[in-house]
């Protein structure tokens, strides 16, 4: 008889504990903020629920600086801080990531296209064109590109065909080609071809902000730019980063305190065009009684030095779509690597 009336016991207990579930699911079910039509209600209750999970990080954050300060106390080593999931690093191993004792990749570096500009040995000599149909805002970027790309030169398309206007840069001695495509009267895609030889490179573009459009931009001043690439890593990120060093002069001034970045992310190319400036607080309190000018004029800074940044635009971000041996052909062209819809799948693996 005991042994009845236990189970029964627990089936009700169990069946009381189910029951509360339910009732804690439909509640949560209740207040999700998607499921409540009234405008009013769902904000308010959306900003109940923001202010509840705001609370709840407080305790936490709080209650791990106590563990910490508790741990020091005693002498003990504090509790491993949590490091966040994100896709960067749980991005999958790459067998193509450069190496630095990769004399392969080094010997391929004196044997390429690019080898004589990045060894000064030539001067970077730049045509930018359009597609045949082009838009308002073309010419407006190409104005920019050419304030960005020392020694660049634009020529207007008109009826030509590619190919001849390939010969005709190459008998001109320019060493890379930029075309400029423009769809529904906005650019969406780059053409970049190297000269004589190639290779030929096509980036989709999107995101495009103009200089004018930008908030308290700057106006870049005719110095040659500083050139950063940040994380082209794999072989070939290291062979695009070789295709846009190509396009800049090797031998940046810095007194012009100009800097272009391509900065690579996800397979996302993000290009910003800066100004920056080095200045200390202290330094223009003292600016007033003491001189600090050295003998050739120059400023010496003094105390905590800040660096202040003033975007000159164009921004914009591009996404490699193709890679061709030789120069453009569409035909009978080759292929280095041509990026594929099966490729956005995967979140955790890039090839730049």
């Amino acid at each position: 008889m005991g042994g009845k009336r236990k189970n029964r016991e627990e089936e009700e207990n169990n069946e009381i504990v189910e029951e509360e579930r339910e009732v804690s699911a439909n509640k949560k079910r209740e207040i999700l903020p998607s499921l409540i039509k009234n405008k009013q209600k769902r904000s308010a209750v959306h900003a109940k629920l923001k202010h509840e999970k705001k609370k709840e990080k407080k305790k936490k954050s709080k209650a791990r600086e106590a563990a910490e300060r508790r741990a020091l106390e005693l002498g003990e080593e504090p509790p491993p801080k949590p490091v966040p999931r994100t896709i960067e690093n749980t991005r999958e191993a790459d067998e193509t990531v450069c190496r630095p004792d990769d004399e392969e990749l080094f010997a391929g570096n004196d044997a390429d296209e690019f080898s004589s500009i990045l060894k000064r040995e030539a001067t970077p000599k730049i045509l930018i064109t359009t597609c045949r149909f082009n838009s308002s805002r073309g010419p407006a970027f190409i104005k920019e590109l050419l304030s960005v790309i020392p020694n660049a030169h634009y020529y207007k398309r008109g009826t030509y065909d590619l190919k001849k206007i390939v010969e005709y840069a190459s008998k001109k001695e320019f060493t890379s080609l930029i075309v400029v495509h423009t769809n529904r009267r906005e650019p969406d895609s780059l053409l970049i071809v190297g000269l004589p030889n190639g290779p030929t490179a096509h980036f989709k573009l999107s995101k495009l902000v103009l200089r004018k459009d930008i908030k308290n931009h700057g106006n870049p001043t005719t110095h040659m730019p500083e050139l950063v690439l940040t994380n082209f890593t794999t072989r070939l990120g290291h062979r695009i980063g070789r295709m846009i060093q190509a396009l800049f002069p090797q031998d940046p001034n810095f007194r012009g305190r100009r800097v272009v970045t391509f900065h690579n992310q996800r397979d996302f190319i993000f290009f910003r065009h800066h100004r920056y400036i080095f200045e200390s607080k202290e330094s223009k309190k003292e600016a007033k009684g003491k001189n600090t000018n050295d003998g050739e004029g120059e400023t010496i800074l003094k105390g905590n030095v800040t660096a202040r940044l003033q975007e000159c635009g164009p921004r914009f971000t591009l996404k490699l779509i193709s890679v061709q041996h030789g120069t453009f052909d569409t035909k009978g062209g080759e292929y280095e690597w041509v990026h594929k819809s099966e490729m956005d799948t995967s979140r955790r693996r890039f090839f730049l």
